[in-house]
This record gives C-alpha cells, structure tokens and sequence, in this order.
C-alpha cells in the first residue's frame, strides 16, 4: 500500500512538472508576442514621427527658398537665435535642425547644375558624357540619339536614331519624338547602358525646365530665360564639375571648398579660384544663374532612436502662382543613405 501510495505521489509530482513546464512555455511565448507588438507599435510610432518631421524639413526648405527670392535681405537683431543663421543654400552642407522631439536633416539641389536633356544643345551634351570610357563614335550616337528622341520629326542625325531602328529590337518600340519625361527614359535611347546610366549619368541630368516664351508678352515678365546651354557653378556637383574642360581633380576641390562659406557672386571671384587658363577654357559653358527648379531632401528623426524617414521634391519657385511655388514631383520615402544624418 505504502509503495502504491509513493508510486502515485511520483506521478502526480511528474505531472506538476510538466504543466508547470507548459505554463512556462506559454508564458514566454506570450511574453515574446506582446514584446513584439510592443516594438511593432513602437517603431510604427517613430516611423510616423520622423515621417512627419521630415515633411517640416521639407516645408520649412521650401518657404525659405521662396523667402530669399521674393523677399529683400534685411539686417538681422544682434540677438537673432543661432538657428536663424543657418544659411539655406544649395549644396550645402545645412546642420540638422531640431524640431519636435527629434531634428530634421534638408538637402537642396538647384536643377540649374544640371544638365537639362531636354534644352541642352549637343556641345554640353558632349561634355556631360566625357568622364564616362566612349570612344568618339560611341559618344556621338548617343549625343545625335538624344537629340533625335526629343525633336519632333521623324529624320535621323548622322549618328542618331529613330523608328526605323528602334522598331528592330529584340523588344521594339517607338522613338518618343518629344521631351523626356524622366530621366530614366534616357536608357531607351540608342547607346545608352545601365552601367554609364547609374554609374554618375543619372546625377547629371534632369528634364526640368521651362521653355522659352515665344511671345513678347511671355517675354515682358521681368525673368531673363535661363541658359540650358550652361551649367550653374553654385549649384554644379562634384562629378559634373569633373567633366568640364581642363577641370582637375584638385581644382574641382578648391571649389567645392569656397562654396562651403558661401556662393561665387561674380565670375571674377570664380577666376580666382580656378585660374584664368581654366576660366577660359570652360566660360563659354558655365553661369552664375540660376533656374527656378529644385530638388529638395528632407530627413526626419526621433530623439534617442534609429529610425530614419526621408521625402523628396521638386519645387519650382513661381512667381506667378499664388503660393509663389508650384509642386512637381513628390517622393514618399527616400533610402536612408542618401543623405545621412552626421
């Protein structure tokens, strides 16, 4: 009797055993899902933080743009906050703001240190594609392909292209015959690849542009066109100031260090920076204009955490609009290492 009792008692200890094994299998893995949730809530939470913050980078971008060309520069207060110093410029390195609980990162590009695949003729198309490996021929097709993709006939250049070869493809279409839409649209055009494309091509050019008034009244609005034969040397990047004539390493540097204090004012203070035999030999392609398009980043990010949101823009300063700016292109989120906060 005393063994059966100690028999019942072993197995009944057993059975505790086990279900306070599963009880604490249950109550790990319910611990497990709700810090799950939790971090999901969490990062939802910060993801639509810093989503927001950003956009108040992006606002705040666009209203200063719109304020330095329509409103006069004036005197500031001697105790002005540190933050109203930052000076908003195109390729500039602009500090994060603070905002909310957590800061905004904004870049700003002038499209105007582009070239534009829509106006440029093909002397500047020339020079966008010399720092890529082409020999003379392979350049001039894809310099008389551009060229007949966005004209309005059906004739092509020495070099060029139309239907007549783009309908022989292994996968045929069209030649468009008008502007380009996109840039992407330029690998569609005769020699063109995807490595010269997205190898630095894609960061050289851009399709925004206004047209020039054929009409005296278009033309009585007080705004001198701006030159799509020329690069704006304020708003110009590093590899397309690379691919100008006589352009070395070194001198692209000396540039890109003046303009982090501040904008070349006149093509005097540019010759002396780069020298009067480099001036010479780029002046008939460079400017100090600017266009009215840009392209804005914004990046937003909370306090104490990794998350990361960016938006991009493309504004146009308006003077004519009621709002003095018109939206062109809008992108919802940008990679985080397009430009990082330091």
């Amino acid at each position: 009797m005393t063994r059966l009792l100690q028999s019942e008692r072993g197995i009944a200890l057993f059975l505790v055993l086990w279900v306070l094994t599963l009880l604490a299998v249950i109550v790990g893995e319910f611990c497990h899902a709700m810090r799950t949730e939790v971090n999901i809530t969490r990062n939802f939470k910060e993801e639509t933080q810093s989503y927001y913050i950003a956009m108040a980078g992006l606002n705040r971008a666009i209203a200063e743009l719109v304020k330095s060309k329509f409103l006069p520069q004036q005197l500031k207060p001697s105790d002005v906050r540190e933050e109203e110093e930052i000076k908003w410029r195109v390729n500039a390195d602009i500090p994060p703001i603070p905002f909310a609980q957590g800061e905004y990162k904004v870049w700003i590009d002038s499209e105007s240190g582009k070239v534009n695949i829509n106006r440029a003729g093909a002397s500047l198309l020339r020079i966008m594609l010399s720092p890529f490996e082409f020999s003379e021929d392979e350049r001039d097709v894809i310099v008389d392909s551009i060229l007949d993709w966005r004209d309005k006939d059906s004739f092509h250049r020495l070099n060029g292209a139309e239907d007549d070869y783009y309908r022989f493809l292994p996968e045929p279409y069209e030649c468009k015959d008008d502007d380009f839409d996109c840039v992407e649209e330029l690998l569609l055009v005769r020699g063109m690849t995807p490595e010269i494309f997205h190898g630095g091509l894609k960061n050289m050019v851009t399709v925004y542009g206004d047209k020039e008034p054929k009409s005296k009244k278009g033309k009585r609005r007080g705004v001198k066109p701006f030159n799509y034969d020329k690069i704006n040397m304020n708003a110009a990047s590093r590899e397309m100031l690379g691919s100008l004539p006589q352009m070395s390493d070194e001198i692209v540097d000396q540039i890109i260090e003046y303009r982090k204090e501040s904008d070349f004012e006149t093509m005097s203070d540019l010759m002396i920076v780069i020298g009067s035999q480099v001036y010479t030999g780029i002046a008939h392609y460079i400017t100090l204009q600017t266009s009215p398009y840009y392209t804005i980043k914004s990046f937003g990010k909370v306090e104490e955490s990794q998350t990361r949101q960016g938006v991009l823009a493309v504004v146009k300063i308006d003077t004519l609009s009621k709002r003095k700016y018109r939206m062109i292109q809008w992108l919802d989120t940008l990679e985080h290492n397009e430009r990082p906060f330091r």
